[in-house]
């Protein structure tokens, strides 16, 4: 047995050497460690002591700042009760403060708000940099909130019991150590909990695979099991409250892969399995329709629904086993449901077509489900943003590249809108004109992308140009108003473009199916087709031409620049991923292989590796200058993907820029001064490289 286990140990030990020998810069994952945080100042030092100096870096930094503190902002509603809750931040409150008004005083267009947690003052008591992420509260009065924070911004929070009306934390109420996971109010006294309960609790990426009900008064460690997943599922498994008027289900999700997921009810102490498909997408319930869209065919009761449809069950039915289905929308193949949300006694649906969002009003009655279009504005992006679960008032933003961000006060009764506040427009964008164009990509698909320039631009090759894309996780990226850009790169001559590619939901659940696992490759190819296009038109030449992204997006230009050096002067990579053969072991990486594949398993390495930034890195090539962002409490991409990228690169004689700031998680920043700096140190770049 002895000499087994030696064995072993020195089998161990030469994976651990073969593999160090492989990457000679594993120590740079050590995220806190001294070597690597030496490294890591060392860079941020020459970073922002070349960048700072340029001349545009003080005044974008000042405006960047100006527009993130402007107390101008519009204060967006989260509906609870009788109140509005809102958070904030501006130059007298950094770190922000959790704030409420009576709803009747915020429908007057004067709300008055009274300060619930100062998360400034808060960090300076604890002496800890909490970062505020949010809170879930006790129906109907929401008197009592669950509040997270995290410690420098990363996903793992401290959950803490708060007394809205007392304003103020619980004394022994209900707490939750640092962990990824959820919590939910089932009523007063118990709670919905998926967390770090301790040894063999936790997925392979990170996240809960239990979730339990937890009595007050009793110890986290002795509350109920009702459910336990596997480590190998992909993401997390978790509980939540569906609401149907004042009927409450317990809804249990556990994901079996990156989009994919078994849902359950926990009723009279047993649990019961939905049947309906793994991948769909659950977006409510109203007068028991459980509203649910498809993410592949589904063939029941002898039909076929199609991919993207959205559909309704009887869930009491549902629950018997029995399945009464009634289409709500198909959409063609250049239209996407972007958001589904549900007041009292109606459903908004967000429809996007050509990545332009449209709104309406849908109502169940007589069995079956009708729909109105809201007047809402055209040619931008829609977004859904306060709910009232007491009535038909919602609230829905508008917004496009020009037009600056207006909140709308609705009534999805009496389909009424009036417009509550307007942004102000932080720079003048009369100067600008925004066109949609379609590039074709290399297998023929047409590519839709948005262009912001100056209606005066020479088609003369010599615009600085920025591609910003993503490409991944069903995520659809609409027209958006960013008076940062606005000031700090439209302003200053550039041009803006947005690329709609492959891998998003712009198009549906196929447009990004066509862009997962071996097809990823369309996704890079799609880009190289966008930036060729801007060529062809004469906008620009790649001596002016930069691209940008972040986590997925980061990978995405990671790859561009190692796939097509010839076609970018400027490349920025945001809190991104890039050594694919590590990435499922770093962090919630193992999450996402429904997404990337699994490097371990050989015949999905084989297409990894052909696109892996750092795998694909070559000496003697005529790389651009990349800039490198992200950040040490980044808990989801894990900060070892740049660091690493960027020292293999500098060791082979390449330059690079390298900006780690020292909190803001995956966000990158926790307050608007270090948001301000972090952009203006990626602009200055951008002017630098491509004027």
């Amino acid at each position: 047995m002895k000499k087994y286990t030696l064995l072993l140990l020195a089998l161990f030990g030469i994976v651990l050497i073969t593999q160090a020998q492989e990457d000679k810069y594993l120590w740079l994952e050590e995220v806190d460690g001294q070597k690597a945080l030496e490294f890591v100042n060392a860079q941020n030092k020459t970073t922002v002591e070349e960048l700072s100096a340029e001349k545009d870096y003080q005044d974008i930094y000042d405006k960047s700042l100006a527009i993130s503190n402007s107390t101008d902002r519009i204060a967006y509603p989260s509906i609870r009760g009788n109140y509005v809750y809102n958070f904030w931040k501006d130059k007298d409150h950094v770190r922000g403060i959790w704030r409420r008004s009576s709803l009747e005083n915020y429908n007057s267009g004067n709300p008055l708000w009274e300060t619930l947690i100062d998360i400034d003052e808060l960090s300076e008591k604890d002496n800890i940099k909490w970062v505020y992420k949010g809170s879930n509260g006790l129906y109907p009065y929401y008197n009592r909130f669950l509040v997270s924070l995290s410690k420098g911004g990363g996903d793992a929070v401290v959950v803490k019991e708060f007394d809205a009306n007392k304003k103020q934390f619980i004394e022994n109420g209900f707490s939750i150590d640092e962990s990824k996971g959820s919590a939910r109010y089932l009523d007063k006294n118990t709670l919905i909990v998926a967390t770090d309960f301790g040894a063999g609790t936790m997925t392979n990426s990170g996240y809960p695979k239990q979730v339990k009900l937890w009595k007050r008064g009793t110890s986290l460690k002795d509350a109920q099991l009702i459910y336990d997943g596997e480590s190998t599922d992909a993401f997390m498994t978790s509980g939540y409250v569906l609401r149907d008027g004042n009927q409450a289900y317990t809804l249990i999700r556990r994901s079996l892969t990156t989009f994919s997921g078994q849902y359950m009810v926990w009723i009279n102490n047993k649990m019961i399995k939905l049947d309906i498909p793994e991948d769909v997408s659950i977006k409510g319930i109203l007068i028991n329709q459980l509203i649910i869209q498809l993410k592949s065919d589904w063939d029941v009761n002898s039909k076929t629904y199609k991919t993207g449809v959205l559909l309704s069950l009887d869930f009491k039915e549902l629950l018997k086993g029995n399945k009464e289905i009634q289409v709500i929308i198909e959409p063609d193949e250049f239209s996407s449901i972007s958001d589904v949300s549900t007041t009292k006694n109606k459903m908004l649906l967000n429809l996007l077509t050509d990545v332009t969002g449209q709104l309406y009003i849908y109502s169940f009655t007589n069995g079956k489900w009708t729909n109105e279009k809201v007047k809402a504005p055209d040619f931008g992006r829609i977004s859904i943003v306060g709910i009232d679960d007491n009535s038909d008032q919602y609230f829905f933003n508008f917004m496009n590249f020009i037009t600056p961000s207006t909140l709308y006060s609705a009534d999805a009764n009496k389909n009424t809108l009036k417009v509550y506040k307007s942004l102000p427009a932080f720079f003048d964008a009369s100067k600008y004109e925004v066109t949609q164009y379609k590039a074709k990509s290399k297998d023929s698909t047409k590519i839709p992308y948005f262009m912001v320039a100056a209606k005066d631009m020479k088609y003369d090759g010599t615009n600085p140009t920025l591609v910003y894309a993503y490409g991944g996780f069903e995520i659809s990226y609409a027209p958006f108003y960013a008076a940062t850009f606005g000031v700090s790169w439209l302003d200053k001559g550039g041009v803006f473009v947005l690329a709609n590619i492959r891998g998003g939901g712009e198009y549906g659940p196929k447009w990004h199916q066509d862009g997962i696992k071996e097809k990823r490759q369309n996704v890079f190819d799609d880009l190289y087709a966008v930036s060729e296009d801007l060529i062809n038109k004469k906008i620009t030449t790649p001596r002016h031409l930069g691209v940008m992204g972040g986590s997925n997006g980061g990978l995405l230009v990671g790859v561009a620049f190692t796939q097509r050096p010839d076609l970018y002067n400027a490349v920025v990579s945001q809190v991104p991923l890039l050594d694919m053969q590590r990435y499922n072991k770093l962090l919630a990486g193992a999450s996402w292989m429904g997404e990337f594949g699994n490097p371990d398993i050989p015949e999905e390495w084989e297409y990894i590796k052909k696109y892996s930034p750092y795998h694909n890195l070559k000496k003697g090539i005529e790389y651009p200058e990349v800039y490198f962002g992200t950040s040490t409490r980044d808990d989801r991409v894990h900060p070892g993907h740049a660091r690493k990228m960027v020292a293999k690169m500098n060791d082979m004689g390449y330059k690079t820029y390298y900006y780690e700031n020292t909190e803001g998680g995956h966000a990158g920043s926790s307050t608007n001064e270090q948001s301000a700096k972090s952009g203006a140190l990626t602009f200055s770049y951008l002017l630098m490289k491509l004027k």
